[in-house]
């Protein structure tokens, strides 16, 4: 990776993705390219984090967080091709079609003493699906790896309820 967007914050992190607040999970993005992206984030620790369920977060958590990192992915992608202007390119929505070959190799996320560490790769796609790959790192091991099929503008499939055009 180039790092092309070292240094870019949890504030610059919420002024990309929809989500807002403590559902934007992730503190940092370390280092990107336009096939990979690698975030940092202490969140999993919080003992108000949002996805905590039954006073535990369970691995399956990994991949909110992946897809969080996915997202910021395609906003720096975008902005990237607006030649820097963020105002430029608003967020498209997207949403997780399907995730395949996950790998729980953990019970909780909330048990990792040390900072997450959230990479995704850009294996293939299109102007409105693309396929990720994801790993969610901790305590210097994986903890959680997939795959993810990301649909940015799910009109032009033809889903049922989606309207034709505007942004979700």
């Amino acid at each position: 990776m180039n790092g092309a967007a070292q240094g870019l914050d949890r504030s610059e992190i919420a002024r990309r993705i929809p989500h807002q607040a403590s559902m934007c999970l992730l503190d940092a993005v370390t280092a990107w390219d336009d096939n990979h992206i690698s975030c940092r984030t202490d969140s999993h620790r919080a003992a108000d984090h949002p996805l905590r369920a039954h006073g535990r977060l369970g691995a399956a958590c990994g991949i909110e967080y992946a897809a969080q990192a996915m997202a910021m992915h395609g906003a720096l992608m975008a902005e990237k091709a607006a030649h820097g202007r963020t105002a430029a390119v608003p967020p498209r929505g997207g949403f997780l079609a399907s995730v395949r070959n996950v790998h729980l190799l953990v019970e909780q996320l909330d048990t990792i003493t040390g900072p997450l560490t959230v990479q995704a790769e850009r294996m293939t796609g299109d102007a409105n699906t693309v396929l990720y790959s994801f790993t969610v790192q901790g305590d210097s091991r994986i903890l959680v790896s997939g795959r993810a099929v990301v649909v940015l503008d799910a009109s032009v499939l033809g889903m049922p309820g989606v309207p034709v055009s505007g942004a979700a």
